[in-house]
């Protein structure tokens, strides 16, 4: 309870800093590309509205995660707040997984406001439904509270700006690891091999993520492949969550 609380006004308090206004202008870009898609796109304009707002959504989600996350203890201590709150019968745990939820309502609420603007652009320009669709938002979700997490816990063991750039760098090699561990310079070094394979099971795999070549040029995708990968997000996230509450119990606030 103690936790929902502190979700409660963390994610009050995000709604006040007007983060969400970034909807504003990046629905007008899409109505800008939708409009160009519809008016020179010869074959398929909705598919490449469909695009280009499934590729924002991922984009901005993972840039507000990012923005939210680093700072996920710095306002506090700035402001003296987490002093008052751990001082009283409130558990370091419970702060910190309050403080994940609230932030991780904000994210659900950017994603899901984002994606039902570009879905009804998608369906007034002629696009048809697919659940491949829906299961793209949905793992953009999944995307996007693992950077929360990995952000979240960076920051308590470094400064802001290199949680920032380690995030950054971590996201674009999750992205990429798969292409490189397949590549013939990788192939034909086993020991280079070994060391991805490690850093393949350590950090999150963001590839596994990224379903939208799916739903705009394929039909069906196997429901082990969604289910799995589905499961690994959940229990990386909550691998990052216990790793944020440990160093957290352990760190010095004074």
């Amino acid at each position: 309870m103690k936790s929902l609380v502190i979700a409660k006004y963390t994610f009050l308090e995000l709604l006040k800093s007007k983060i969400l206004y970034n909807i504003i202008f990046l629905g007008i870009g899409l109505l800008l590309v939708t409009y160009v898609a519809y008016s020179f796109t010869y074959g398929e304009p909705s598919r490449v509205a469909l695009d280009f707002g499934l590729g924002m959504l991922s984009l901005s989600s993972v840039g507000i995660a990012i923005f939210i996350g680093v700072s996920l203890l710095s306002k506090e201590i700035e402001s003296r707040t987490v002093y008052m709150i751990v001082s009283r019968p409130v558990k370091r745990s419970s702060f910190i997984i309050g403080k994940y939820l609230g932030l991780s309502g904000i994210l659900l609420l950017n994603i899901l406001l984002l994606a039902i603007l570009t879905l009804s652009l998608f369906f007034l320009i002629g696009g048809s439904y697919s659940g491949l669709i829906g299961w793209t938002i949905l793992f953009t979700i999944f995307e996007s509270i693992i950077v929360l997490g990995l952000v979240g816990t960076l920051s308590l063991l470094t400064g802001q700006t290199m949680a920032v750039l380690y995030t950054i760098s971590l996201y674009i090699l999750g992205h990429a690891i798969n292409t490189a561990m397949n590549t013939t310079f990788v192939l034909n070094r086993p020991a280079l091999g070994s060391i991805l394979d490690v850093y393949h099971f350590l950090l999150p795999g963001f590839y596994k993520l990224n379903l939208k070549e799916y739903a705009l040029y394929k039909n069906t995708l196997d429901w082990d492949f969604l289910i799995l990968n589905s499961a690994y997000s959940l229990l990386y996230f909550s691998a990052l969550l216990c790793l944020s509450v440990i160093i957290f119990n352990r760190k010095n606030l004074d």
